[in-house]
């Protein structure tokens, strides 16, 4: 089949590369004239384990184009998907859906014999009704259907997530635009994928609840982990012992400093500006990202009271900036509320990232940035691990304590072993589990 991808975004070039690679003729358009450059080039602009390689082999095989001319690639397409950004809106936190809309009205322009319209962007509902006016206003001889289908891509494991994907949801009230669809995804039909059709406005709605149900997954172990703290007792094994409930499941689990990222932030926040205007308030999301938003802060406290209750003029090597591994992404990350923080008490930081530094220079550029993790760490007073990358998964400890001044290390994702790092003379804090009283 022939796909336009309106963005060139994290959404819409991974998804332009995986149908690409289903076998479909794919272009992705782009207004960033620099970004097309790049995408030509073989350059790829954001880090996505795998993506580079998948690109560059459709581009080779001449199904996978970048333009930033949408006249043509509208024109010929069967299924032109949104996949622009739709940011927290400054001032109010509804998604900001200018972009989207935007989008609407040049395909409105340019579609050319029955076309598919298809919302990949995250959008609240009701978008897809708004779209399908737009459209119509614009253009009303166009002969065109209006579908949603959100995306489920964990940013570091995204191909992965397109090519084998839990489930497929597909919001469509039109049998030409469900017969597109269903062409689109029917190699996955070889892996038995399910796919959901449904009314447009649930699938809308499938999205923002899925987000929002893991928001309050991870919200609510990392509360356990506090209680854990005072009581004595050890979140990993309560997060396993609750977890092999199949009722609740193992994933999502993990205590840590709070969720970040380009969607659960945004998603739950105009999940519950749309329950309000609908008036059926969802009182827990709400709480939820009062919880989160209030947790990233106290990290930093956490980090202070592990250095001695004062870091003034003290150095802190943190390892991990992206609020995930596998990715650059720093919006909404923990470390943009932690570190702040620290030097405002007037502590100085030295961070390593493996792919994130871009990023966070542009962000955070009164801090050090470090070319190896033994360069943060070397004469630092404390080490922080705000992000769980693989390479800090096993750390050279002797290393580490001999290239610290100090000895104090704060865990803020549980990687290390309590007891082993207390044995070894380390003043070791983690997130939810008891001192061992070892050291």
């Amino acid at each position: 089949m022939r796909v336009a991808v309106i963005g060139t975004g994290y959404v819409g070039l991974v998804s332009g590369a995986c149908f690409a690679d289903f076998g479909h003729t794919v272009t992705c358009v782009d207004k960033d004239v620099s970004k097309i450059e790049r995408l030509n080039r073989g350059e790829i602009p954001i880090f996505e384990p795998g993506l580079d390689a998948l690109v560059d082999k459709n581009v080779k095989q001449e199904r996978l184009f970048f333009t930033t001319e949408a006249k043509d690639a509208i024109a010929d397409a069967e299924a032109v998907f949104i996949a622009v950004g739709t940011p927290s809106r400054r001032g109010d936190g509804h998604a900001d859906l200018q972009y989207v809309y935007a989008a609407a009205e040049e395909i409105a322009t340019l579609m050319n014999g029955f076309t598919v319209v298809v919302n990949k962007s995250t959008v609240p509902v009701g978008t897809g009704d708004e779209v399908e006016a737009i459209i119509r206003k614009t253009n009303p001889d166009a002969d065109f259907a209006v579908a949603s289908n959100p995306e489920f891509l964990r940013e570091g494991a995204a191909i992965k997530d397109f090519m084998i994907p839990d489930r497929v949801v597909v919001g469509v009230e039109d049998e030409r635009a469900k017969a597109v669809m269903d062409e689109l995804y029917r190699p996955l039909f070889l892996n038995e994928t399910p796919i959901l059709f449904t009314q447009r406005r649930t699938s809308e709605l499938i999205k923002y609840a899925a987000n929002a149900f893991l928001a309050v997954k991870i919200t609510f172990i990392n509360e356990i982990a506090d209680l854990c703290e005072s009581v004595g007792a050890n979140v990993q094994e309560v997060a396993r012992g609750i977890g092999l409930d199949g009722r609740i499941g193992r994933k999502f689990l993990n205590a840590g400093p709070g969720y970040g990222g380009s969607c659960f932030p945004k998603d739950t926040l105009a999940l519950t500006k749309t329950a309000n205007d609908y008036g059926s308030p969802i009182r827990i999301v709400d709480t939820v990202i009062e919880v989160n938003s209030a947790r990233k802060k106290a990290m930093a406290d956490k980090i202070i009271a592990a250095m001695g209750a004062d870091v003034s003029g003290k150095t802190i090597a943190v390892l991990g900036l992206a609020f995930k591994p596998n990715t650059d992404d720093m919006r909404d990350a923990p470390s943009l509320d932690i570190i702040p923080a620290l030097t405002e008490k007037g502590a100085s930081v030295r961070a390593y990232d493996p792919e994130a530094m871009h990023e966070a220079k542009e962000l955070m550029p009164d801090i050090s940035y470090c070319g190896t993790p033994w360069d943060a760490i070397e004469g630092a007073d404390g080490l922080v691990i705000i992000t769980e990358w693989h390479q800090f998964r096993a750390l050279d400890m002797e290393r580490v304590k001999n290239s610290l001044s100090g000895n104090v290390v704060v865990d803020l994702r549980n990687i290390y072993d309590a007891e082993d790092m207390e044995k070894r003379g380390f003043a070791y804090t983690s997130i939810g589990r008891p001192k061992t009283g070892k050291a």
